[in-house]
């Protein structure tokens, strides 16, 4: 394994920190409201510009998500083994703002309206415009996601790991700063109107301000280059890792014989081919990555903010942006409150611990939506079930009415059919017949408003006919949301913010990038989770299914806390720095070997 090679920059501080960091976190800022200002308009394009069907479009847009949560692996092979964190920063940053400026071109209706009917003549040319950008995207921000925070830990010195953590907090608070700003400023860019020969929605402005914002995102970057601390690649780490595995798997299995003695790890069964300090890097990596299995299920349930939760939240009155607010707000008030005090009081509240403490709030969160859909069912109207019709009747008037409804029934089976009003037998009709009208009435008060279903249900012989009032709009205010929205943030910002800096901490110097990466990788799978599990439930009701998820991260909970409890916590640059020690001995001693061979021979 190469020794680390490490490219030094201005090493100016600001406040105790290093002044380079201060361009990463504004550059991820940029990048953030870049990313998130077009995700929250890209479903809403699909639907109304390139008039795909709701279905299509939620399709393609989490294709799009898992797509951007699958490409870090590949960010983080080319910055370990190839370019550096650097370079591929750079490198991918440039793709990410090509790919925002294609899809803002793309959206611009005037460019093959020639008629100037104000649609597109060839929609084909907008979609495939549309999907370059959009891969060239997820290329740019999945390749750069596991790179930034890793590149932002490279600038601190190892003494400095008070200063590095709360760097991951600025870093994750910037991030969700980003959030909230594009949130708010992209939909209201799309809600302008624009355009040269008709006026439309205005998609172009709404994603040209993320492509601006990308290329100041990258510029900043750029600017900051002479004061970073840059870390080399160290060659193909990953292939070198997956053949130490392999080799590792074959030579166990070759003496899986009772005849060959037991080693402490089977990690070591590699050692007659590879050296050492490659079989430590491995292990550790391996370690973590083990830890990772039961993650996917906290991004299960935290994504369902902007699928359940959203589709909730349109049952309900008011007009809320509650997950960027609380985070911006929890951040800063978990670490420079909560946390000291949980040290005063001599708790040893370790990573691993914080984010069980982080998967617990989550199901929580997901126990609070139940109650408040169960609030919302209640006063949800009653609609149509299968084979059933209804007829809708309005009072258009200023008073009270009481409207008469006569009903006719005709009988076209071969057999008699029983009949019965709202519970009361209307009668048996017989086979071929029409009854004689039957007046039934209803009343209401309420201006504009439907005043009355009559549900017709028929189910073999017997037609059933059922007479609802209409209900008033949903009284359930959405600030009823606020609970499980701050349980759910408390559980993000005790998880996710800590759930990166172990990541940086106990990986080896030339694989952190892989492991941002394979933490990154848990949301896409967190997310194929929630369409496995919503697919194959078979429950009717949104709350039960609420509670459903709330028990499975419970459960999930308890694993990690179990798998958490046997992991030992490594000093990666200790480790790293014995080998370092060992191998410079060995040097020494081979040296030393050589020289008295010389004088040997020199006396001869």
């Amino acid at each position: 394994v190469a020794v680390k090679s490490v490219s030094l920059g201005c090493a100016v501080l600001c406040f105790g920190f290093p002044l380079s960091i201060f361009f990463i976190v504004i550059n991820e800022f940029c990048e953030r409201f870049s990313y998130y200002g077009m995700k929250a308009v890209l479903i809403l394009y699909f639907k109304y510009f390139l008039h795909w069907e709701d279905n299509f479009s939620t399709a393609i847009y989490h294709t799009f998500v898992a797509l951007c949560y699958l490409t870090p692996i590949l960010g983080a092979i080319i910055a370990d083994s190839w370019l550096g964190k650097f370079k591929t920063i750079v490198y991918l940053s440039i793709v990410y703002t090509i790919g925002q400026t294609v899809l803002s071109v793309g959206s611009i209706n005037d460019l093959t309206d020639h008629n100037q009917d104000g649609s597109p003549d060839s929609v084909a040319l907008h979609i495939a415009l549309s999907m370059i950008g959009l891969i060239l995207i997820a290329l740019g921000t999945g390749g750069i996601k596991p790179c930034v925070s890793a590149f932002g830990g490279d600038q601190f010195e190892e003494d400095q790991e008070k200063q590095r953590r709360t760097f991951f907090s600025l870093f994750y608070l910037s991030i969700n700063a980003g959030s909230l700003l594009s949130t708010i400023v992209t939909p209201n860019l799309r809600a302008t109107e624009c355009g040269i020969h008709s006026k439309q929605r205005c998609y172009p402005l709404a994603f040209g301000v993320p492509a601006i914002l990308m290329a100041v995102a990258l510029v900043v970057f750029v600017i900051g280059s002479k004061m970073y601390k840059k870390v080399k690649p160290q060659g193909n780490i990953m292939l070198q890792v997956s053949k130490c595995v392999g080799f590792a798997i074959k030579n166990r299995f070759q003496h899986r014989s009772k005849e060959f003695p037991k080693r402490e790890h089977w990690l070591d069964w590699a050692s007659e081919k590879y050296d050492k300090q490659l079989i430590a890097q491995t292990k550790m990596v391996l370690k973590v990555l083990f830890l990772y299995i039961p993650l996917p299920m906290f991004w299960a349930l935290f994504d369902q903010q902007g699928s359940r939760w959203t589709l909730q939240a349109t049952a309900m009155n008011g007009d809320f942006i509650v997950n960027p607010i609380l985070i911006v707000i929890m951040v800063p008030v978990v670490d420079y409150l909560v946390y000291p005090l949980i040290k005063k009081c001599k708790i040893n509240f370790t990573p691993l611990r914080k984010m069980t403490v982080g998967m617990f709030l989550a199901s929580m969160a997901f126990v609070a939506a139940a109650l408040v859909q169960v609030q919302i069912d209640k006063t949800s109207p009653v609609f149509p079930a299968a084979e059933q019709t209804q007829v809708r009747l309005i009072n258009l008037g200023a008073a009270p009415a009481t409207v008469q409804f006569q009903p006719q029934f005709i009988n076209n089976y071969s057999l008699p059919v029983n009949v019965t009003m709202d519970g009361m037998a209307f009668g048996v009709l017989d086979p071929l017949s029409v009854s004689n009208y039957k007046c039934l009435y209803c009343a209401h008060s309420l201006l504009l408003l439907l005043i009355c279903y009559f549900h017709f249900q028929c189910t073999g012989s017997h037609l059933n006919v059922t007479y609802f009032e209409d209900i008033a709009p949903n009284t359930v205010h959405m600030a009823w949301q606020i609970p499980q929205y701050f349980l759910l943030t408390c559980g993000e910002v005790v998880f996710s913010v800590t759930g990166l800096e172990f990541s940086y901490s106990q990986a080896p110097s030339n694989m952190k990038s892989v492991l941002q990466a394979g933490w990154l990788l848990t949301v896409a799978v967190g997310n194929i989770i929630v369409l496995i599990v919503a697919g194959a439930s078979k429950l009717d009701k949104q709350w039960a299914e609420y509670v459903l998820f709330a028990a499975l991260l419970l459960v999930v909970c308890i694993i990690f806390a179990i798998m958490a409890s046997f992991y030992t916590y490594v000093d990666p640059n200790e480790i790293e720095a014995q080998f370092s020690e060992e191998k410079k001995g060995e040097d020494k001693k081979d040296q030393d070997d050589n020289e008295k061979e010389a004088e040997a021979d020199s006396r001869m």
